[in-house]
């Protein structure tokens, strides 16, 4: 099984990246785009064939270490 995690800062939470991101996009000329946000995206090879099990894995994983769930949210998705 695989699992796809994607993190990203809640909202309300400074994005410096983000603004980093969207100047560089003005100064090669994209001038259309509003608020530019960044985040993570994972992908783990589970050896595990139960999907509940993979999934309350992955969750955990998320809760643990892949997201600072303090700043973060996440989701993901079992294959």
């Amino acid at each position: 099984m695989k699992a796809k995690i994607h993190i990203t800062l809640k909202n309300g939470v400074l994005d410096p990246q983000g603004k980093a991101i969207s100047g560089a996009l003005g100064h090669l000329g994209f001038k259309d785009i509003g608020e530019v946000r960044q985040g993570k995206f994972i992908e783990i090879e589970l050896k595990e064939t139960d999907r509940k099990k993979a999934y309350d894995t992955v969750d955990s994983m998320c809760q643990k270490l892949l997201a600072n769930t303090v700043v973060e949210n996440y989701r993901f998705e079992v294959e």
